[in-house]
């Protein structure tokens, strides 16, 4: 959130329960559901451009409360526009976006709101430099939720501790390795204890051996039921984590199914040519 969203909102809207907290039927990886889904986000035959060029082709998509969903396609397909769009950072120009069934607000305050109940975990962190990891956590619950300094602080600590960062809560992002950047973006999102949680390429600017400590949080995080949708290129995260992926193509979706069916046999000839390139590397 930008200072100007922050200052928007209003506090005192109704926090969803943390992952330890919720009375939600708990949810995990590949098929840990125990009860009937019930959607948490939908797109309703959603279309967005840039400029004259469409980029999103009617969308209809569901993402359910507890579920994991990955998003792969072709760089240009249109994965982190669509996340962008459930997190009103991409206008729609058709169809409808809804969160726990609210319609997603166009403009002004509403947007502000209704951004503090999705996180959002970009690719290059993101983090305010002059503010310390413990302070760019504390923010938010802050000036959204209306947390009191010490509530804010106290909550922000347990997450900085629970993404294995414990110990640099008083460091400036500058001090942190990129890994550790990431892994305080992650905890800076759930501290505004958000519906929904969007991953944009959370790894694709991070060195290889810091690749690992990003996604065993997020691997974590499925395994506590959080609903995630993720857009990335790693494979191993998809198969071990996602409950469904969602193959994207120039725009729409061309095939949904379980990691064990996408990558063992999909339908496609499209899917079929990505995996073959992707996977014999």
């Amino acid at each position: 959130m930008s200072d100007e969203e922050l200052t928007a909102a209003r506090p005192g809207e109704p926090q969803s329960a943390t992952a330890e907290g919720s009375d939600a039927p708990a949810a995990g990886t590949n098929g840990r559901r125990a009860s009937a889904a019930t959607p948490l986000v939908e797109l309703d035959g959603v279309t967005s451009s840039f400029g004259p060029v469409r980029v999103l082709h009617d969308i209809n998509l569901v993402i359910n409360h507890g579920e994991v969903v990955v998003l792969l396609g072709p760089s240009g397909s249109g994965k982190s526009t669509l996340i962008r769009c459930i997190n009103g950072l991409q206008p729609v120009d058709g169809g409808r976006v809804l969160v726990d069934g609210k319609p997603l607000p166009r403009e002004g305050k509403a947007l502000a709101r209704h951004r503090a109940d999705v996180g959002m975990v970009f690719q290059s962190f993101n983090l305010f430099a002059h503010k310390t990891i413990l302070e760019n956590c504390t923010l938010g619950p802050a000036k959204v939720r209306g947390l009191s300094k010490a509530e804010a602080s106290t909550r922000a600590r347990a997450l900085l501790e629970r993404v294995g960062i414990g110990d640099k809560a008083d460091r400036y992002p500058a001090e942190l390795s990129g890994g550790q950047q990431q892994r305080a973006a992650i905890a800076r999102a759930l501290a505004m204890q958000p519906k929904v949680m969007l991953f944009d390429e959370p790894t694709s600017a991070l060195d290889p051996e810091m690749i690992s400590e990003v996604l065993d949080v997020m691997i974590g995080l499925a395994e506590e039921g959080t609903t995630m949708v993720v857009v990335t290129h790693e494979m191993g995260f998809a198969r071990k984590a996602a409950q469904r992926v969602v193959f994207l193509e120039a725009g729409r979706v061309v095939e949904e199914a379980a990691p064990d069916q996408f990558f063992s046999n999909p339908r496609t000839e499209r899917a079929q040519s990505f995996l073959s390139k992707i996977l014999s590397h």
